[in-house]
């Protein structure tokens, strides 16, 4: 991979939409050709993967910098073919709990029309935990 290419520009991020500490989140994305399989739809991975990084947003955005979102299990209904272009990933807290909590999203194109959905159950780790055992575990 180039040197200083990110997670972002895989996913085709385009922009923060905005962030709310209710625990909301929108994001901007540019669908690109490489992403789609078959009949120019974009493969489901990306997707869920657009609307995963919404709720990670929300969820940090609700409880600050001080935690590290791991997805424990998500699930996307696809309602519509994902086409290349503008779309957007918007996020929201439904349920707040200590250690864990549920979230919810959609994706939508940029006539407004929803093509995903998901829920999520999002263990709220702490950060200087997950950096030290990733540290630990590269020799970094």
């Amino acid at each position: 991979m180039a040197e200083g290419h990110s997670l972002y520009d895989t996913m085709g991020l385009v922009r923060i939409v905005s962030t709310d500490p209710e625990g909301r989140a929108s994001l901007e994305y540019e669908a690109k050709r490489e992403q789609c399989h078959s009949g120019g739809v974009v493969q489901g991975g990306f997707i869920t993967g657009w609307i995963d990084a919404a709720m990670a947003h929300a969820a940090i955005a609700k409880n600050g910098s001080g935690i590290v979102p791991m997805t424990l299990e998500i699930k996307v209904s696809f309602f519509a073919p994902t086409r290349p272009g503008p779309i957007i990933a918007e996020a929201w807290l439904e349920r707040h709990g200590k250690r864990t909590s549920f979230y919810e999203g959609h994706l939508k194109d940029a006539n407004g029309a929803v093509l995903a959905k998901a829920t999520s159950t999002i263990l709220l780790a702490d950060a200087g935990r997950v950096v030290a055992a990733s540290q630990a575990a590269t020799g970094r």
